[in-house]
Formats: C-alpha cells, sequence, structure tokens
C-alpha cells in the first residue's frame, strides 16, 4: 500500500498548520503512560511509515484469543474507553459504561482491545512523532487514509496473536473503520457492529469538514475551536439545542447556546492537538469501502461477519438513510436498527443502555 490512497495523489496531509502549538492537548513523550501500552512496529508503504501504536486492554486473553474484541474510537476519541480521569488519562473513559463486571463487554469474558488510531494524538504515530530526520512530523505528516489506519490495525491484531476478533465495533469514525476491516479482512472479523458510519463520506460531509479545515489553517489553536464548534452542531440535535437552551441569553448578553459551544471547543483545544485533527479529517473525507473495489455494493458483499448496522433517529451528520445503504448491502443484516434519541449523532456515546442491548444480541451465539 502507499500513502495518499484517497485518491488525491497528495504525499503530505494538506495541512499547512505548521508547527504544533504550546496550547495544543494531546499526549507527548514524557507524560504519564497511564494505561497505555505500545506496539511498534513499521507500515509498509512509499516510503514505510516507522509506526508506534498506543493501545490499551480489558481482560486477558483465552487460549486461542478467540475472545478478543476491537473497539475503535470517533475523531476526538482515544484509547480509554473505560476507566476514570487518572495521570495520562484527562478524560473518563467514553464508553465506560460498556466495559466493566456485569456490562455488555465483561472483562471476565472478554479480552477488550482499544487503539488509538493512527494519525491520532494520543500516544500513536501522528504528527507529533518524531520522524526519521529527528524532527517531529509537523505538516509533513503522510496523508493516511481510513484503509491505512485499519492497516496498522492488522499489525496490532498480529503483535497481540489475535487471527480473528470475535467482534469488531464502532461508532462515527470507529464505526468506518469498523466496516473497512470486515471489508479488507472478512476472515477475521467473526461480528461486526457499525454505529452510526456511513460506507463512504458524502458530498455534505466534505464540505462541512472543509470549513473546519479552513478555520484551521488559518490559525491552529484558535481555529481548533471554531472546527469544535461547526463540528458539534452536526453531532447534536436542532430538537435538543431548542429544547435545551432556546433563546436564553445570559447575564453577559450572549445566547446561552454560544457558552455551551465554547465551552465545548475550550475542552478539546486543552487536549487534542490541531495537526491530528487535519489528518484525521482528511482520513475521513477520502473513507469510501467501495473505492477500487467495483463499488460500495460489491465491497460490502464481501463481509462474512454476523454483522448489525445501527443508527440514530435524530442523527445530522449521517442519517439513518447512510446506514440502511450498509444494512441493505451486507449479506444476512438485515433491517438498520435504529437507537432512538434527541440527542443527534452524540447518541453513539450517550445511549449506553440501547448500545448495550445491541452489543449483547451480537456477542450471543
Amino acid at each position: 500500500m502507499s500513502f495518499g490512497s484517497t485518491g488525491s495523489g497528495s504525499t503530505g496531509s494538506g495541512s499547512t498548520v505548521g508547527e504544533t502549538p504550546p496550547a495544543a492537548g494531546g499526549w507527548r513523550e514524557g507524560d504519564p503512560n497511564g494505561r497505555r501500552r505500545w506496539f511498534r512496529g513499521e507500515l509498509p508503504g512509499e516510503p514505510a511509515l516507522p509506526l508506534s501504536i498506543a493501545y490499551e486492554t480489558w481482560g486477558e486473553p483465552n487460549a486461542d484469543r478467540s475472545n478478543a474484541v476491537l473497539v475503535l474510537h470517533a475523531l476526538t476519541g482515544d484509547s480509554h474507553v473505560a476507566g476514570g480521569v487518572e495521570p495520562g488519562h484527562p478524560t473518563p473513559g467514553w464508553w465506560d459504561g460498556l466495559v466493566g463486571p456485569g456490562r455488555a463487554l465483561d472483562p471476565a469474558e472478554w479480552f477488550v482491545v482499544a487503539p488509538n488510531v493512527l494519525g491520532g494524538c494520543q500516544g500513536t504515530t501522528g504528527p507529533w512523532s518524531t520522524a526519521p530526520d529527528g524532527e517531529p512530523w509537523g505538516p509533513r505528516f503522510p496523508r493516511v487514509s481510513v484503509r491505512d489506519q485499519v492497516a496498522a490495525e492488522v499489525l496490532l491484531a498480529d503483535h497481540l496473536g489475535v487471527a480473528s476478533w470475535a467482534a469488531v465495533l464502532g461508532g462515527s469514525m470507529g464505526g468506518m473503520r469498523a466496516l473497512e476491516w470486515a471489508v479488507t479482512a472478512p476472515e477475521r472479523v467473526r461480528n461486526l457492529l457499525v454505529l452510526a458510519a456511513p460506507a463512504s463520506s458524502s458530498a455534505d460531509n466534505i464540505a462541512l469538514a472543509s470549513a473546519q479545515l479552513h478555520a484551521l489553517r488559518l490559525d491552529p489553536v484558535g481555529g481548533l475551536g471554531v472546527a469544535r464548534r461547526i463540528a458539534h452542531l452536526s453531532y447534536r440535535s436542532e430538537a435538543e439545542l431548542s429544547a435545551r437552551f432556546g433563546r436564553e441569553v445570559q447575564a453577559d448578553g450572549r445566547y446561552a447556546v454560544e457558552s455551551y459551544l465554547d465551552h465545548h471547543a475550550a475542552k478539546l483545544v486543552r487536549r487534542f492537538d490541531p495537526e491530528s485533527y487535519v489528518v484525521l479529517t482528511e482520513a475521513m473525507n477520502g473513507h469510501d469501502v467501495g473505492r477500487d473495489r467495483g463499488g460500495v455494493r460489491e465491497a460490502l458483499s464481501r463481509v462474512t461477519a454476523r454483522t448489525i448496522v445501527a443508527g440514530i433517529d435524530s442523527d445530522r451528520l449521517y442519517p439513518l438513510a447512510r446506514q440502511a445503504e450498509i444494512a441493505d448491502a451486507v449479506p444476512g443484516a438485515g433491517d438498520v436498527r435504529v437507537v432512538t434519541s434527541p440527542y443527534g449523532h452524540d447518541a453513539f456515546l450517550i445511549e449506553v443502555d440501547q448500545i448495550a442491548k445491541l452489543l449483547t444480541e451480537l456477542l450471543t451465539p
């Protein structure tokens, strides 16, 4: 494989953000490791990329590693799926309600593996990493696709001795990678859960991302806050924002909904790297499981995993029709499952009880 495989022909990330500013967040060498472990290797390409993958695990593998479950995070997520705030982990686990004793992914039964994505900023090789010339990659970091990210995760699976996953699951960008896993290596995915993700990014998705990328290229740290504000509007629903904030005006004269967006922007700037946001957003823009495979339907016909595809009835980023397209083309997937929620796209992180039921169904023989 080679970088630039999104079809643009680019050999770099396309970013003009420049060096990572001191105010940006993310894990750096010397920070507490927290629960992270590392796999180190090399991702084939032109040129090959020195690779470190930060990952976390819960539970223990059985003798043949057949109880291994791969959990894949969304754009600004990381490997910290479960657990509290602790040194090395500034935010609590993003699916804490799904991993733990008595939960859908009980470590007493499952060996749960969660890697930080290639291009991320929480320990896996990305723009903050050191390039072969001894300097940080910065804007020189290679353009990577969702397919490249899965290729890196295949190397991690080999390192862990996992010949096939009992399940691969993810939402949003994590759902893109889960779907790509099932198409790229169908023999290595026995069960599949795709949540709130499309088979390919649409013109609408790319246009929304373009506004975020322009903000980042104008001003890395301030632009990251603007990008988060734009993105967050697509993550929540109009009905929820209207019900929560309406036209309420605060004592400072600003609308309450503005302060809400400011809060989420400030949180992201403290924990995420602008360069990584660019790299990962461009990877999502290039997402298309049908590329060089005869189209989406032909590609999805390769999936052999027992599959559940679920969407959210209030999602305006990836509406239910996008998941219905996947369910219709994956053999045996049945009808798309509907997560009912007022919270929009973010419901894949919030509606834990509904998602737990889907997981339990998927993992019950």
